[in-house]
């Protein structure tokens, strides 16, 4: 039962993130607001502990949420065949111009925070 309420402080937090969002044109989407509101609510034992309990629950049934993903992959081998050495060309590249373009923000991050 705790859990069930835990899913429900989820959701509601989700949904004023949401309600948020889109009532003052936030820039930020509606869960990231919901999570904000969310860490701020986990500083009450009565959000706290049923949240846990249900992210708890949540974690240990995660690997469920992988079998649609395989089942795609089953239905597509065909494509995958056909496509899959450029999809891990890019999926490749894609994540080194990631970590490159994030250790440069950080790098002038440093220099600019040893300037001042």
């Amino acid at each position: 039962m705790n859990g069930l309420r835990g899913m429900a402080w989820l959701l509601v937090f989700q949904s004023i993130g949401e309600v948020l969002s889109r009532g003052l044109s936030l820039p930020l989407p509606g869960p990231v607001v919901g999570l904000v509101l969310l860490l701020a609510g986990l500083h009450f034992s009565a959000v706290r502990e049923p949240v846990a309990e249900c992210a708890n629950f949540m974690l240990a049934h995660l690997s469920l949420l992988f079998i649609p993903v395989g089942v795609g992959v089953m239905t597509h081998l065909a494509l995958l065949g056909q496509y899959g050495g450029r999809m891990l060309f890019v999926i490749v590249l894609s994540t080194w111009i990631g970590l490159a373009v994030t250790v440069l923000v950080l790098q002038a991050f440093e220099r600019r925070k040893k300037q001042v």
